[in-house]
């Protein structure tokens, strides 16, 4: 190879590997391992791609021409066996297609997409749009897959999970907005059925759409998804987080206007309007604490003081 993929990595992503010693043996084992993953898949090795913090991903080209994207996941960081099923078993729908998966190396090989849905200019309700074709593209796959984290385990796992980190930062939210967190929880923890679970992606935001080049310009172009988490759950699960993002432009009016995204999300995508509440104010809580304990406060702080407001509202049957 011509230059040091060590010496090229993301800072972000370095600075997390340095933090575990799997990650500084990652480092220091970088260069061979994509020297042998370009021998395996016969690859030409182009730039970095800048913006995600636990992976180093490059541009390549496959023999025949083909423009692909070859992820490497940092060693006890990023585990990408669960993201290599979700695309394996999605086969290009709603998600980017999968070329080849390398466990032991922890490495992927997906198709290259265009430019983040984030920085389309697109308003939240186009993107939003983007973003709910390409999951009900997904959901149409068949799966019923015991090796996925049901809808039910991550409902309980978030209440787990919020609950911690409620008392690990002193109650940083309202006592009422931590137990209606809860109540949803145990409430789409028991509405977990079979029968109405689909494939979801689990981190459906802006950042994770990509556009599929030569689909056209403006709100029809066709997105992709990438990183999906890859469980099976009610296709809600899926717009927790589209509910839980855009949080300024809930600030006006956090209630009326958060209902009228609720109504539009289950208009797109035929869910429940209560369990996407219920789904998007768990991600709200679970989202805004974390967000807080990792030092991006300006952001949890607004989804908190917004999941406040959001609270004491009447829920949609």
């Amino acid at each position: 190879m011509a230059h040091s993929h060590t010496d090229a990595l993301p800072d972000a992503v370095r600075h997390r590997a340095l933090a575990t010693q799997s990650g500084r043996r990652w480092i220091a084992d970088l260069d061979a391992t994509v020297a042998s993953l370009v021998r395996r898949w016969d690859l030409r090795v182009g730039n970095v791609l800048h913006g995600g913090t636990e992976s180093l991903v490059l541009e390549v080209e496959r023999a025949d021409g083909t423009e692909a994207a070859l992820k490497l996941g940092i060693s006890g960081v990023a585990d990408l066996a669960g993201e290599a099923h979700a695309y394996e078993l999605a086969e290009g729908r709603g998600l980017a297609t999968v070329y080849g998966c390398d466990i032991e190396r922890n490495a992927l090989l997906i198709e290259r997409l265009g430019p983040m849905l984030a920085d389309s200019g697109w308003s939240v309700e186009d993107q939003m749009h983007a973003i709910c074709r390409a999951l009900s593209a997904l959901w149409c796959t068949p799966v019923d897959d015991s090796e996925l984290l049901s809808g039910g385990d991550k409902a309980l796992w978030l209440a787990d999970f919020i609950e911690d980190i409620w008392h690990r930062l002193d109650g940083p939210c309202d006592l009422s907005t931590r137990n209606t967190a809860l109540d949803f929880a145990a409430e789409r923890a028991a509405a977990h059925t079979p029968e109405t679970s689909v494939l979801v992606h689990g981190d459906a935001h802006a950042n994770n759409a990509l556009k599929v080049p030569g689909s056209g310009d403006g709100p029809d172009g066709q997105y992709k998804l990438i990183d999906p988490d890859g469980m099976f759950a009610e296709r809600a699960c899926d717009l927790a987080v589209p509910m839980r993002e855009w949080s300024a432009a809930l600030r006006p009016a956090p209630v009326r206007l958060a209902r009228e995204r609720c109504s539009y999300l289950a208009e797109l995508s035929g869910a429940s309007e209560r369990a996407i509440w219920q789904w998007g104010f768990m991600e709200r809580v679970s989202s805004g604490m974390l967000l807080v304990e990792i030092g991006l406060e300006d952001e949890g702080w607004e989804m908190l003081a917004i999941a406040d407001r959001l609270a004491d509202a009447s829920v949609p049957v």
